[in-house]
């Protein structure tokens, strides 16, 4: 162990001397509390350290011991449902210890290594190994299964790095602790229950897959609009109030990833008490269990210690590549990226490096870069497929998108999700806008879509036009009024007000319309645009305006959204037979009017 002392302190950064042999990143012990600390910098005999404690009474010549290690997170079945700090450390348990405020040098295991898990061998090797054959050791082989929730088997692999020689021994089934050897080679190694790794180091993976499959969240506007596939990076910008932690909530909730980790990174504290109260209390709509048996929280304050806050994003994203690695598809949540952010240029201020724009540190991009690139859909090492999808909020101050956290996270990310204040003023939900926001998935999953419906992707095209002539209109509509406007210019106004009301929008409190299938989603969409294009025809036969607006269409289109369930679509064909009997009829009326028929209106 290197030893070393203190030689000076300027809030979460120490200078000590008599470390110029450890190695950059190590983790250090400091001071009588042994406060955990990270060394982020080396020159000569002396390390610069971040620590990820509260350093309060810490004094010049206190000791300073380096583990020899990089900061590392404990991998293994116990996971899910515990709720841990930036650092990995089990809050509930440190609470036991120390009560409502953490005591800096407090220890807590991050996973128990009292229980016992209930291991079952890998089948094909215990035939194997009976039958004398050779079984090779090498990264990701599947020795074994834990059931770790109702919903969540954590599969016992052999980590990556670990290669060379075979088998020797493989445990049978029963109750074995975290720290109990399930395997062991001809090289005289050791595998274990739970197993440690650097979180500043992306695990490997065979191979990258292409983003051709669409993360489902339920919400229409982001699955149809604005898309985000398997293994996608989404930002959701916004100011104070637009909705960006309900958002991720609802996404959390609904989407169809099968791990969701939460990482709550310098929000304020009643935001994560809703977390950490809600989520217990939630069912997850697949399993009809609590919404915990597949979530990880990782809860860092903006009243925690600051550089721990820094750290916080690499211990959730290590912790989904752990899941990724035995093929399921995982979330990551992380509220916000903005003040990750703060905590970089804290931190580098009191390192005195050089500052760039609005005092954040030069290596900003290249921080955000390391966060979202751990993002993909992959081959494994074991040869499944899984995933880690991030979308990560950003708190712009003011709700200005060109300040810099914002600016650098559009250049990693592929979906960008804008909450509009004014939207989320009127009680729109989600807030997000359908003109700032884009996705580049869209090109890339569309062969899926159209199996789900053949009309998305030109469904999804006109409503989009349509959107943006309506903002277009709108301009004119408050110099000059919208009874100037011709009627056809009036429908896209209306037909706008629909897509709005009875699309974009959505009640998160109705239970039918909390989640809608893609299935639907598409429908509706399509069926707001026959009606556009139905009564755009009326018009063009010298239908007034009124005339359309009369029918009872206009309101029951604004409505299906609640009233056809997910599992009873067929109200939706119900309805467009309905809607094309009186809009046909209405055309009938007009047709012959100065000579013309029907396809010559058309064309």
């Amino acid at each position: 162990m290197i030893k070393g002392r203190v030689k000076r302190i300027s809030g979460p950064i120490i200078r000590a001397e008599g470390l110029g042999s450890a190695g950059l990143f190590d983790v250090v012990e400091v001071g009588e509390k042994r406060i955990i600390g990270e060394i982020v910098r080396l020159e000569r005999d002396d390390a610069v350290i971040q620590v990820y404690e509260d350093d309060t009474g810490l004094q010049i010549g206190a000791p300073v011991n380096s583990t020899g290690r990089p900061l590392s997170v404990l991998l293994g079945p116990g996971l899910i449902g515990t709720i841990y700090d930036g650092i990995q450390r089990p809050l509930e348990a440190l609470f036991k210890q120390s009560g409502a405020f953490m005591e800096a040098g407090s220890r807590g295991e991050p996973l128990d290594t009292q229980r016992t898990w209930h291991f079952v061998p890998e089948a094909s090797l215990v035939e194997k190994l009976r039958n004398g054959e050779t079984v090779e050791v090498v990264p990701g082989l599947v020795l074994g299964t834990v059931k770790e929730t109702e919903s969540i088997s954590c599969k016992i692999m052999a980590p990556p790095g670990v290669r060379g020689g075979s088998i020797t021994a493989l445990c049978g089934e029963g109750d074995y602790t975290i720290g109990a050897t399930v395997a062991t080679t001809s090289l005289g190694g050791e595998i274990p229950v739970a197993q440690w790794w650097p979180v500043r180091m992306p695990r490997p993976s065979l191979d990258r897959l292409s983003p051709d499959q669409p993360l489902i969240t339920g919400e229409r506007v982001i699955d149809v609009f604005f898309p985000l596939s398997k293994g996608g990076t989404a930002a959701i910008p916004g100011g104070f109030g637009t909705g960006k932690t309900m958002t991720q909530h609802a996404i959390a909730k609904w989407c169809d990833a099968q791990v969701i980790i939460y990482i709550g990174c310098g929000e304020r504290g009643n935001e994560m008490t809703d977390v950490l109260t809600e989520f217990p209390r939630l069912q997850d709509p697949r399993t009809g269990r609590s919404l915990m048996e597949r979530t990880i929280l990782i809860a860092n304050t903006s009243n925690m210690p600051v550089a721990a806050r820094e750290v916080s994003i690499y211990t959730g994203v290590t912790l989904a590549e752990f899941y990724r690695d035995m093929g399921y598809h995982v979330a990551i949540m992380a509220d916000s990226t903005s003040r990750w952010a703060e905590a970089l240029r804290e931190l580098s201020g009191r390192m005195e490096e050089m500052p760039a724009e609005e005092g954040f540190p030069a290596y900003l991009p290249t921080r955000l870069a390391e966060f979202y690139e751990r993002a993909g859909r992959v081959r494994t090492l074991s040869g499944q497929e899984g995933s880690v999808s991030i979308i990560g909020a950003v708190s712009p101050p003011g709700g200005d998108f060109s300040e810099p956290v914002t600016q650098h996270t559009k250049r990693f990310i592929r979906c960008f999700w804008a909450l509009d204040r004014d939207l989320a003023n009127a009680r729109h939900y989600p807030a997000i806008s359908w003109i700032d926001s884009y996705s580049e998935y869209a090109e890339e999953l569309k062969p899926w879509w159209e199996k789900v419906n053949p009309q998305w992707a030109q469904s999804r095209q006109e409503a989009l036009d349509l959107l943006k002539r309506e903002q277009r209109l709108s301009e004119i509509v408050r110099l000059i009024g919208p009874d100037a406007l011709p009627d056809d210019q009036r429908l896209v106004l209306i037909t706008a007000e629909i897509l709005k009301n009875g699309f974009l929008q959505q009640n998160s409190y109705d239970e039918v319309d909390m989640y809608c299938v893609p299935a639907k989603q598409i429908r509706l969409l399509e069926l707001i645009m026959v009606f556009h294009r139905r009564a755009l025809t009326c018009i063009k036969l010298g239908a007034p305006l009124p005339k359309i607006t009369s029918l009872p269409i206009r309101e029951n289109l604004s409505r299906l959204k609640s009233v056809v369930k997910n599992d009873e679509l067929g109200g939706l064909e119900d309805f467009e037979r309905e809607m094309k009997a009186g809009l046909e009829e209405l055309e009938r009326s007009y047709r012959d009017i100065d000579g013309l028929s029907l396809r010559e209106v058309v064309s």
